[in-house]
């Protein structure tokens, strides 16, 4: 296949040439589409935009499987980082029930996993919010981003799964960051188009049709999905570039409990409420 596989632990992406080509996201969907389970994304710098998502997912309801939180500063990064176990187990808690009142259980592509338990777990720019708070000096900046990774690595072990992390740059400050990974995935921009490399994968070419050439547009990766998606038996619903984006594209569990839609790009905080300070 022409996306890697994510292993448990950490995985940590790095992207050069800047967030044109969308690896990260086709890397989430293409996990999605390979195990059942939820993704959740604690997102920083507008990664998780409805815009890229909705351009690549070959399945809408893919798109019902990603719960989103943003913090928009140092501690709101954190708290929702620290506010995942629960907005887990509130995610478990509805699935099953869910599940219970349809008098029937999704089955799973993959034996080893449940559709309620997450299957993956998205942290990019995991550095933005630490090195960008002005209220925070440089020894309690690394403290705090330490603090996050140490916490990544235990939901990882914990719950056996691929914790997904990109850096917003590559300096002394994410040092830290390269040091807690268990894996790398390195994204360069290259005349002919992206090439990913690994510990076991590297991208020679990208074939399309009847012919090997390299295609970088959003319809090159939507294409590659949609055919991930065909092969586990999913059948496509991405609509037609002229359609307008569906309005719904995810779903969240505030503090309260209480479920709530993801309807705005880019997506709300999903398991915060938010008249907690932005979280």
């Amino acid at each position: 296949m022409l996306l890697p596989q994510l292993d448990d632990g950490i995985t940590l992406l790095d992207v050069e040439g800047g967030r044109g080509v969308p690896i990260l996201q086709s890397l989430v969907l293409d996990h999605l589409l390979l195990h059942a389970g939820p993704s959740f994304w604690v997102d920083a710098n507008g990664h998780a935009t409805t815009t890229t998502l909705a351009q690549i997912a070959p399945s809408q309801r893919l798109l019902n499987r990603i719960h989103v939180a943003r913090g928009f500063t140092a501690y709101q990064h954190y708290g929702a980082v620290c506010d995942l176990p629960t907005a887990v187990n509130e995610s478990i808690r509805t699935s099953t029930a869910d599940a219970g009142a349809a008098g029937r259980e999704e089955p799973s592509r993959d034996e080893d996993t449940s559709p309620h338990t997450p299957a993956l777990i998205v942290a990019p720019a995991v550095d933005a919010q630490y090195r960008a708070d002005d209220t925070l000096g440089e020894t309690h900046a690394k403290t705090l981003q330490a603090r996050t990774l140490a916490r990544l690595a235990t939901y990882a072990d914990g719950y056996d799964i691929p914790v997904l992390v990109t850096r917003a740059q590559r300096d002394d400050f994410t040092t830290p960051v390269a040091m807690a990974a268990d894996h790398h995935l390195k994204c360069e921009q290259t005349r002919m188009g992206p090439r990913v490399v690994g510990e076991d994968f590297e991208t020679l070419v990208y074939p399309v049709d009847d012919g090997a050439y390299y295609q970088t547009t959003f319809a090159y990766w939507r294409q590659l999905l949609a055919a991930r998606a065909t092969q586990v038996g999913v059948e496509p619903t991405t609509p037609a570039p002229s359609t307008p984006t569906p309005e719904g594209v995810g779903t969240g569990v505030t503090a309260d409990g209480e479920a709530v839609a993801a309807t705005t790009d880019p997506l709300l905080d999903a398991w915060t409420a938010s008249g907690t300070g932005g979280r």
